[in-house]
């Protein structure tokens, strides 16, 4: 069976032009989404077609970028699709993994993205090497610094003084301050 997934971007956009390839095509079933953008995880319509979808159909779209959100998004849907033996056609790219040709095409542009996510992965661990050795350090500045901590413990060795009350008074939650208790005591 073909299985047809359609998608505008804005509600006053028409899905006139899908919807006649897609019936010109042969899609005995076609789901959309109108007004979802690509880049919405929620995207009830393409999650309705990929549930309706069984071995061997064949899920049609008109254009890949009504498909995926992004190249990534794309290769996990299709690599998904192909899992369960259900092919994927794009009319206007020519885009048909049930064609030999079609396969490779895919796993080329596959291969190309998981290159890209390298090069984007071995850049950001030496950007972050680089920024260690002049001495920053990434994440989040810490809420109590040592001089805090030091105060906390002095007021917590009052008996009478609770964690919450020294939290409080810190103005942090009860698991921010035993996390800073818990690092190593400075000079």
């Amino acid at each position: 069976m073909l299985v047809g997934y359609m998608r505008c971007s804005t509600a006053d956009q028409n899905l006139d032009l899908q919807r006649d390839a897609l019936e010109k095509a042969g899609c005995e079933r076609i789901f959309q989404d109108n007004g979802v953008s690509g880049a919405t995880t929620e995207r009830p319509g393409l999650a309705e077609a990929l549930a309706c979808v069984r071995e061997g159909d064949v899920f049609v779209v008109w254009k890949l970028d009504r498909l995926g959100r992004s190249l990534r998004h794309l290769i996990e849907v299709v690599h998904g699709l192909e899992a369960r033996d259900v092919q994927v056609r794009s009319l206007t790219e020519g885009f048909d993994t049930t064609t030999a040709a079609g396969k490779m095409l895919f796993h080329v542009i596959g291969a190309l993205a998981e290159m890209e996510r390298s090069i984007i992965r071995e850049r950001t661990h030496a950007g972050l090497t680089a920024a260690r050795a002049r001495g920053r350090n990434g994440g989040r500045k810490r809420k109590l610094d040592s001089r805090a901590v030091k105060m906390a413990r002095a007021m917590l060795g009052d008996r009478d003084v609770s964690v919450d009350e020294v939290a409080s008074t810190m103005r942090v939650n009860r698991a921010t301050l035993y996390r800073a208790l818990k690092r190593p005591v400075s000079c």
